[in-house]
């Protein structure tokens, strides 16, 4: 498997070298589907320059990222497209890892409880081989490295790349069952963005599965284990915001990056739901829908751990959508990152409902995106309701297309306990209804 997964690699760092030198990268660079206020890399460059001159980067209303990331580039600059290449690479490495793992874990639980009689007699069929799961590590590594999406954030270098890294890095420590590493990649993927705190769920869940300690709040080795994780996580972050204040000697990282990502006070138009909505909002509301839109990300991860707990690798894919629909300031490479995880769940394909209806919706969206921006900023034909309109339709089809694929996972571990055969008392076929 090393020989296919080293030529999908050499075929990625290609394609971003050739971009790099052909007249597209300025041109990627400027969309806004690509960079946000809070990840463009002019706005990196902008703070290096007030960093060379003895300025806190943070003293004007311009950067926005953390201070690791500008320190990281005040030595690599020059080698900021090398970056940005192997930053990519790693995430594609790490996730191949995680999954080559994960699947490990998966036929092991399924031969357990195929012995145990778990399953009900009739569901051969749905039964994954490892025939089947022996390809879709690199299956996962080509949809991300050659994903167009994640082609475009690289040749735009937007640093939304490196969090992507560290979030795989963090699946990849959290599937391994290192709980240090995963709370230090945690820290530092929070940290980043704030948003991948909700990870902290399906995480914890993954470990305590692995430890085979019981999820039930009563329980002393649960509150300790949880006690222990969640500890490791805040003395982490909290080791990370001191170095940065040590490198900056000032704490105004604080209200630049975390302050501007909650208020969300540059209006830019982006694939998010917040700038159209805010552009339009009176100004006394505002502060009541912030919350309103921010809760949002953070407002499922009960309910999902709740009936994911079993599953925490699904609830970890459907909590990072969730982050890529209903952050302050997504781009497209937030979407690639979960969009890598689908040929995970292609054992689902035969649940799933609008599959193609939902496919051409995005592909026609993303395609709409840079038109309906040249007719509204420079043709003048098109108003910001024809671009926000796209940017709905684009959002409205990501959620379709998670709750399809959280409908398909539900249906099917139904049917691997009940049978694929439903029958009704009186003996008539019974079919399936999810409610």
């Amino acid at each position: 498997m090393a020989a296919p997964l080293v030529l999908v690699v050499l075929v990625a760092v290609t394609v971003r070298a050739a971009l790099y030198r052909s007249n597209l990268a300025a041109f990627i660079s400027e969309r806004v589907e690509v960079s946000s206020p809070l990840n463009a890399w002019k706005r990196v460059v902008e703070g290096l320059a007030l960093l060379d001159l003895g300025v806190s980067p943070y003293s004007g209303a311009v950067f926005h990222e953390t201070p690791l990331i500008i320190y990281l580039f005040h030595f690599l600059i020059e080698y900021a497209e090398l970056v940005f290449m192997i930053t990519d690479v790693l995430t594609a490495v790490a996730l191949y890892l995680a999954i080559q793992e994960f699947n490990k874990v998966v036929f092991k639980k399924q031969k357990l409880l195929i012995e145990l009689d778990k399953y009900a007699p009739d569901v051969a069929e749905l039964i994954q081989t490892p025939m089947e799961m022996h390809y879709i590590p690199l299956k996962v590594a080509l949809c991300y490295l050659l994903n167009p999406y994640t082609v475009m954030s690289c040749v735009a270098k937007s640093t939304c790349a490196i969090n992507n890294t560290v979030i795989a890095f963090f699946i990849l420590a959290t599937i391994k069952g290192s709980a240090f590493l995963s709370t230090l990649f945690l820290a530092l993927a929070t940290y980043q963005s704030l948003y991948p705190l909700t990870l902290f769920a399906p995480a914890l869940l993954y470990l305590l599965q692995r430890q085979f300690i019981p999820v039930k709040l009563k329980s002393k080795s649960f509150q300790l284990y949880t006690m222990q994780y969640g500890a490791l996580y805040l003395c982490n972050l909290g080791v990370i915001i001191c170095l940065s204040f040590f490198l900056l000697n000032s704490w105004d990282f604080i209200p630049s990056v975390y302050g501007f990502i909650l208020s969300v006070p540059d209006l830019t138009p982006n694939i998010g739901l917040f700038w159209y909505f805010f552009a339009e909002m009176f100004e006394h509301f505002s502060l009541f829908f912030v919350c309103v839109f921010q809760i949002n990300v953070f407002f499922y991860t009960i309910p999902l751990a709740i009936k994911l707990k079993e599953h925490p690798v699904f609830f970890m894919f459907v909590q990072m959508a969730i982050i890529s629909i209903f952050k302050s300031y997504p781009t497209v490479g937030d979407v690639a990152l979960y969009m890598a995880f689908l040929p995970v769940w292609n054992h689902l394909y035969r649940f799933l409902r609008n599959t193609f209806i939902l496919s051409c919706v995005l592909i026609v969206c993303s395609l709409l995106f840079p038109v309906l921006w040249h007719l509204w900023i420079y043709a003048g034909s098109a108003n910001s309701n024809f671009y926000y309109a796209i940017t709905l339709t684009f959002n409205i089809g990501q959620i379709l297309l998670v709750s399809d694929y959280f409908y398909a996972f539900l249906r099917r571990e139904y049917y691997l306990t009940h049978g694929l055969h439903l029958t009704r008392p009186d003996g008539t076929e019974a079919m399936l209804v999810l409610k």
